[in-house]
């Protein structure tokens, strides 16, 4: 039996399992590709490959595989199995604390935008909060998974807005109504 920290070993990269429509969720049970539970994987693998895009947050990508792991193995009440835990919600706290503390205040809505890392962060974030709406439509999932996506968007809103001051971008405001 594989201990819960070693990796996972993949032997085959194709197994054929998926061709009628269907997927293997973590406990071995097999459900439709279309179900909301693989939506919302989905969506938390494309977060993970744009975070992966916009590089230096290998810790956070980590933890977006632990939150897929949560997704993919319907929550029954047993906390063993769950991999998200509060302590990593309170983590992304902290960061969203300290980056923001050394940003201007904010005197308007940001547009997404600005140098290309920043870009790639406002990218990572609009991903990020449709995978928080996906793992909301997953009823038997994790509850901190919602969670930890709801401040990782947070997270990556700050970090945008970093990269642009470190790239000595001006941070593009939105002006209403501006031609």
């Amino acid at each position: 039996m594989r201990k819960r920290d070693e990796p996972v070993r993949l032997t085959r990269i194709y197994t054929r399992g998926g061709d009628q429509g269907e997927t293997s969720l973590g406990d071995g049970s097999r459900i439709s590709k279309l179900d909301p539970r693989v939506a919302a994987m989905g969506d938390v693998d494309e977060l993970n490959s744009l975070i992966g895009l916009a590089g230096g947050l290998d810790r956070i990508q980590n933890e977006l595989f632990d939150l897929g792991a949560d997704l993919s193995v319907p929550f029954a009440g047993h906390e063993d199995r769950l991999r998200v835990t509060q302590e990593a919600v309170d983590r992304l706290e902290q960061e969203i604390d300290e980056a923001n503390a050394a940003l201007p205040e904010l005197k308007s809505f940001v547009l997404p935008g600005g140098s290309e890392r920043a870009a790639q962060l406002f990218l990572a974030r609009a991903v990020c909060r449709r995978a928080e709406r996906a793992a909301l439509a997953v009823r038997d999932t994790n509850p901190l998974a919602a969670v930890y996506l709801n401040r990782l968007s947070d997270l990556l809103f700050v970090l945008a807005r970093a990269a642009n001051g470190e790239a000595g971008v001006d941070e593009p405001l939105w002006r209403p109504g501006a031609p």
